[in-house]
């Protein structure tokens, strides 16, 4: 059994630099009462004391749980708690829970709210789930990208859309999950999947080879001792085999149709209520192996990171993609994938394979495979948001023309711009998937990834249970519909693999608050950038050192960040005050002053002080304060009893 802490570590999480800060931040979040009813769970990984192994943390003001990753001796990933003080927050972690309206609604009125109204239907902490919640907050600190501290805000406090989501419980982070047509056996089932899984389930369905590549543990097939085992350059998931026929015709072709943002339980009510409508998606359903759970994306539960996620079967910890907008801190920069919109593939890691990729590796560079707007495309031979439009511009203009006849009037007439926007785009896209399969100068593409981004607009402008969401949800079918004609005009619709599903769930959200409890270490005074949920502490590193005669001190004042050649800058200028602290006695100042050239301060110390009687303060413009005594022991609150007592 071997202990996994970060795979790269970069300066993620909270080092013994970064305690007084951090600790200051995690008890404003889940004290001040300007965000303490906004906030469910505080994430990080700390770095160990004294040789000893660090932990991942999930704080909350119910409770802490703290606990490692393990390698077992069998190459499963395991976790183990070591911690608990109070509640543990995440202690429920079932898959299953809050998969119907009807379970929603429930949860809802058990924590006081009026769930009768869809605009309401809140959840609190203490009826939610966290399916896989020790797996999804380690793979965030896998990447050198990730935060030092990751906020879940409670179901209903995140911005002010009627509808978001981002967090790490289930109602967010659950997407649909149907894979339909050859190769699976129908009907529905009770299985707990990820989103890492979808990526190798279709590969080994279309008879894929198994590769040399890493697993989970990041370890590759020939360092596990074993024959290559599987589909992918990096597979943290597992083949969902039990939907899988063993024997019979194998699809030829994959069709992806991510239907962006879709609230799990509400397809699966609107497929119920209404049995005559819907028939693009009746028609998948039918022959569909459904995940009556869902998957359950990543963390965050957020597009970019988990688009990447479903294209590479990697978690956003092992792809890089982190957030929709992180922090580089080696460069000292910010970048924002889903902010650029365009040309991003090249923010995920090279060390990841994605679907287009594998096509090819397979089938050859002649194979066709496009992105449909996509939020990744890297390794599409079509993909218009980087730049590849394989498209004839008079044909794509003229299919648009026509296809706009499935847009709703209702966006224009709400004045909803922001979701016709949506609308026109998915039209745009329709016209693309025409044009390729009817090209007759280039092979029909084998794989298909059709992002329709309709739903996601409606759920975050009219609601996740809204009427706005339905006709959305019908204009999309309208566009599935589509598709299906076409492939079984092709002749191709028997021969192809089609998944439904979503890059998360969506919540409604209480619009009044205008809740961002990230933002608040932001408001009282710590250095940091900020891009929700994500925290990335602006801190110094000091290093506090005495002379054998104890006449006299120094410190080495550095950023605590490093540059890509590992060195850390050293920080002119920071204000250095120094004190003897003895007890039932006023502090006394020994020596005031900033540092100089590269970084270094010193000053006389009485040699008749013993070194943990004298304490520094250090400040510097953009970065947090520190406090520490001259042994070089930091001053930092003891977290567990601000938040728990004793």
């Amino acid at each position: 059994m071997e202990i996994l802490g970060p795979e790269r570590p970069g300066g993620q999480g909270l080092d013994a630099e970064q305690e007084e800060s951090g600790n200051r931040a995690i008890l404003a979040l889940l004290r001040d009462p300007q965000v303490a009813e906004q906030t469910d769970l505080v994430l990080t990984w700390r770095e160990g004391a004294g040789g000893e192994s660090g932990a991942y943390e999930i704080w909350s003001a119910r409770g802490l749980v703290r606990f490692q990753r393990l390698l077992q001796e069998d190459g499963r990933l395991d976790f183990r708690v070591l911690e608990v003080v109070g509640q543990n927050p995440v202690e429920r972690q079932d898959p299953s829970a809050l998969r119907s309206i009807e379970e929603e609604t429930h949860a809802s009125l058990q924590g006081g709210f009026a769930a009768q109204d869809p605009a309401r239907r809140f959840i609190a902490p203490a009826q939610q789930s966290y399916p896989f919640a020790y797996e999804r907050v380690a793979q965030l600190f896998d990447s050198p990208h990730a935060p030092d501290l990751a906020v879940s805000p409670r179901d209903w406090c995140q911005g002010s859309q009627p509808g978001t989501h981002g967090a790490l419980h289930v109602r967010q982070a659950r997407a649909p999950l149907w894979l339909s047509g050859p190769g699976v056996r129908p009907g529905v089932y009770d299985l707990a999947a990820r989103a890492v899984d979808v990526a190798p389930t279709c590969l080994a369905a279309l008879g894929f080879p198994r590769r040399e590549g890493r697993d989970a543990s990041g370890r590759s097939s020939s360092e596990r001792g074993v024959a290559p085992d599987v589909y992918l350059a990096r597979q943290d998931g597992r083949v969902l085999q039990e939907i899988l026929q063993d024997r019979g015709k194998r699809p030829k072709y994959l069709y992806i149709f991510l239907l962006d943002g879709l609230h799990a339980t509400e397809l699966e009510e609107r497929l119920a209520r209404d049995p005559g409508g819907f028939p693009g998606l009746q028609r998948l359903r039918q022959r569909a192996a459904v995940l009556a759970s869902g998957s359950i994306v990543g963390f965050p539960s957020i597009t970019w990171p988990s688009h990447t996620t479903l294209a590479t079967g990697a978690w956003c910890g092992h792809h890089d993609v982190v957030n929709p907008t992180y922090y580089l801190r080696e460069k000292r920069e910010t970048v924002s994938p889903q902010g650029q919109q365009v040309r991003t593939e090249g923010f995920a890691s090279p060390a990841v394979e994605s679907l287009y990729e594998a096509f090819h590796r397979v089938r050859g560079s002649n194979c066709m495979t496009a992105a449909i707007h996509a939020p990744f495309g890297r390794g599409a031979r079509h993909a218009v948001l980087e730049g590849r439009n394989l498209g004839d511009r008079p044909r794509l203009r003229a299919f648009t023309r026509e296809l706009a006849a499935d847009q709703s009037p209702r966006w224009q007439r709400d004045g909803f711009e922001a979701v016709e926007r949506e609308s026109v785009l998915d039209t745009r896209g329709m016209a693309q998937v025409i044009e390729l399969f009817t090209r007759e100068d280039l092979p029909a593409p084998d794989l298909v990834y059709h992002e329709l981004a309709l739903t996601d607009g409606a759920g975050h402008d009219y609601g996740p249970h809204s009427e706005g969401l339905r006709e959305a949800l019908e204009e999309s079918d309208r566009r599935i519909v589509r598709v299906l004609d076409l492939l079984e005009g092709m002749g191709r619709l028997e021969e192809t693999l089609f998944v439904v599903t979503a890059d998360h769930g969506m919540a409604p959200q209480d619009v009044e608050l205008a809740a961002n409890p990230a933002r608040h270490v932001e408001a009282v005074g710590l250095e940091a950038f900020v891009a929700e949920p994500m925290i990335w502490l602006h801190d110094l590193a000091v290093r506090a050192e005495r002379a054998a005669d104890g006449r006299t001190g120094r410190i080495l004042v550095t950023e605590n960040d490093c540059l890509p050649s590992g060195e850390r800058p050293p920080v002119e200028g920071a204000a250095v005050r120094v004190e003897v602290h003895r007890e039932g006695r006023p502090p006394r100042t020994l020596a005031r002053g900033s540092t100089g050239a590269g970084g270094v301060f010193g000053f006389a110390t009485p040699s008749e002080v013993a070194s943990e009687q004298i304490v520094l303060a250090i400040r510097a413009r953009g970065f947090n304060p520190r406090h520490l005594r001259l042994t070089g022991q930091s001053l930092v609150l003891d977290l567990r009893e601000a938040l728990y007592g004793r």
